[in-house]
């Protein structure tokens, strides 16, 4: 039973946003920051990143990937005091280096200003406007005298994809759709080179509808069917190079049915990874008077698909 195209993927997923807000909540950073001295204050800074992808049978130049990201900083409430008490606080200045693989950044055009004639590709220069910072923080504060953290959207980006290429964990699904049965093979393969750091992909759980009324499931490895909901649904451990077969597996089930064929329908898998992003991306402090405490990275999917 074949499977109908779906060019629209792109279409399904929440457009890119055009601008950056700075949120108005606030919340603990990333881990403890303390002030330990006058002379160089304390950041933190995060970098998260969003893969979304769509893999059509096992055709490779048919998977569809977006990937997203975030930075943000982390300040904390130590530092306000001494924005407030010096007029003239030294200017926060970065530079965001390996953008050669970006495709968009979109600063946060209240806080921060850049030089858009830089002509290299590969970093960027950012300075901060201090005083809508100070006074951003301020407010922030005054909302939330109790928070440690104050955590402020710097900036959003997309990076530039290679298909297939660019997915942490490569997949391929087949059907095969009987009047009584359904059989299903997940075919996966990790994909160390998708990442900057490559690191093992944790929290991993495979979901898959199965309609035709399902009366029994045998699978390998095992899996959890939810009745209510017609949905099977694996749990798997971390995948790695260090992973059976350098990770590469395959997930079968056989459903027995009561009410056949089953319909093929999208199989949608989630898995995160901490302590490293796709784009490779990374932030470089200059100037004076501040030091970087935290330098945290992840990515996590978003809509990561797979049809027949």
């Amino acid at each position: 039973m074949w499977c109908k195209e779906d060019d629209g993927f792109l279409d399904k997923l929440p457009a890119f946003e055009k601008r950056c807000e700075t949120p108005a909540g606030t919340s603990r950073g990333p881990s403890p920051v303390t002030l330990a001295s006058q002379d160089a204050l304390p950041i933190a800074v995060a970098f998260t990143e969003t893969v979304n992808a769509y893999f059509k049978g096992a055709d490779p130049a048919k998977c569809i990937v977006k990937i997203t990201g975030d930075m943000t900083l982390s300040f904390p409430m130590g530092i306000i005091k001494v924005f407030t008490t010096n007029p003239t606080p030294a200017v926060l200045s970065f530079k965001l280096i390996n953008t050669s693989r970006l495709e968009q950044i979109l600063p946060n055009q209240q806080l921060l200003y850049s030089d858009p004639s830089q002509s290299d590709s590969n970093f960027k220069d950012f300075w901060f406007n201090m005083q809508a910072l100070t006074s951003y923080l301020r407010k922030a504060s005054e909302q939330n005298p109790s928070a440690s953290y104050f955590n402020v959207d710097i900036l959003k980006y997309q990076v530039l994809s290679d298909g297939i290429h660019s997915t942490p964990l490569n997949l391929a699904v087949y059907w095969k759709c009987a009047l009584s049965t359904t059989d299903l093979r997940l075919d996966y393969r990790y994909n160390p080179e998708s990442m900057d750091s490559p690191g093992p992909l944790t929290n991993i759980q495979v979901l898959v509808p199965v309609d035709g009324g399902v009366t029994n499931m045998q699978s390998l490895p095992n899996s959890i069917w939810n009745s209510e909901q017609n949905k099977c649904l694996w749990k798997l451990s971390d995948i790695s190079e260090k992973s059976e077969n350098e990770g590469a597996g395959s997930l079968r089930a056989k459903f027995e049915l009561s009410n056949g064929p089953s319909n093929p329908s999208t199989l949608v898998v989630q898995f995160m990874n901490e302590g490293s992003t796709l784009s490779g991306v990374d932030m470089d402090l200059q100037g004076t008077g501040y030091r970087l405490s935290l330098n945290k990275k992840r990515f996590a999917t978003g809509r990561y698909m797979a049809d027949c």
